[in-house]
């Protein structure tokens, strides 16, 4: 084919009089498919920003965000509302949240509520359109009663490792090495995305500590938080990687890798390997983040000073301590007046 015969992939041929556009919009659109490409600006906006903090906004709350909008969007369509989001008013986000939370619990409605607020902050700054959030007759809602955390006993961690195998050097199946490893590092008291971000130079098993990168700080710095590990979970790690080895994807960076040579570990494949090896132990299930709480306790309970716990955990407000010790505060402080003994 001559040069003139073939078309640039760069550019549209010199007879082609259309302008081209970061995003696709119908000739006739209607007023769902503006909203959606809003939508689609503010994910953009909101992936080259920096939040409150002066930090990079995560995926995850770019997606609670968006999802946010999406919500509002999906509503409008059902409802029939033609307009775009800049008609959107005090009026019509009452409405909103009112459906919503009749479908929803309050604590959804309450984060729904917060994770528009960004998104109607933008609306302002970009298009001079009238924050509704600043309107005094904008019904909130409040976030549901804060339930005291559910610390995990020890008789279920117990339960869970031997439904894993208990560390036992002749369990040598791959997903049973794995997950007996994940549960011990959880017992350590990371996020569960912590958890899934680590690589394999987060590891220094000699020393028994793994490095974890903050998921609200800059990434881009390298820094993070060590965290001591106890010494069977330095064994089960050990133990993992050599398993690790006969992966297919054992090149990746990533420390955890999904069963059936699937590569790097997702949240929802952490939630249900824990539920699924909680009913296995013959319990209900759990939550990831409960081992979080669990180890604040369990520092406490120790003996480890709440300046210290604060560290290791990645705090930097007291009122988080407060929050995670709330749970079995009564409980250490019997234990502690016990071991007094009689004072008179």
């Amino acid at each position: 084919m001559s040069a003139q015969g073939r078309k640039s992939p760069l550019r549209a041929s010199q007879g082609t009089t259309r302008t081209t556009t970061l995003r696709s919009i119908p000739s006739q659109p209607d007023r769902s498919d503006i909203r959606q490409a809003t939508a689609q600006d503010y994910a953009t906006h909101l992936r080259a920003s920096n939040n409150k903090h002066g930090r990079p906004y995560t995926e995850k709350s770019v997606r609670s965000y968006v999802e946010a909008v999406r919500a509002l969007d999906q509503w409008m369509s059902r409802e029939g509302l033609e307009g775009d989001f800049l008609s959107v008013g005090t009026d019509t986000l009452n409405l909103f949240f009112r459906a919503y939370f009749q479908a929803h619990s309050q604590g959804g409605t309450n984060s729904t509520q917060r994770n528009l607020r960004p998104f109607f902050m933008w609306l302002e700054e970009e298009h001079d359109h009238t924050n509704p959030y600043r309107d005094k007759k904008l019904q909130r809602y409040a976030p549901p009663s804060a339930g005291k955390p559910k610390t995990l006993s020890q008789e279920f961690i117990r339960d869970l490792l031997k439904a894993t195998g208990n560390g036992s050097p002749k369990v040598r199946e791959f997903e049973k090495v794995r997950d007996h490893a994940i549960i011990r590092v959880l017992t350590e008291g990371l996020r569960a995305e912590e958890l899934l971000s680590l690589r394999l130079d987060s590891l220094d098993l000699e020393q028994g500590l793994a490095q974890v990168v903050p998921l609200k700080d800059a990434r881009a710095t390298g820094e993070g938080r060590i965290i001591p590990l106890q010494p069977k979970t330095v064994v089960a790690l050990s133990r993992y990687i050599r398993a690790r080895e006969t992966h297919k994807m054992a090149d990746l960076d990533w420390l955890w890798l999904g069963t059936r040579n699937r590569g790097h570990l997702t949240y929802s494949g952490l939630y249900r390997m824990v539920n699924r090896r909680a009913k296995e132990a013959g319990y209900e299930g759990c939550h990831p983040h409960q081992f979080r709480h669990t180890a604040t306790d369990d520092l406490l309970s120790a003996g480890v000073s709440g300046e210290d716990v604060m560290t290791i955990q990645g705090w930097k407000d007291p009122a988080m301590l407060r929050r995670y010790a709330s749970d079995m505060a009564v409980s250490r402080a019997v234990k502690v007046a016990k071991k007094l003994g009689d004072r008179y």
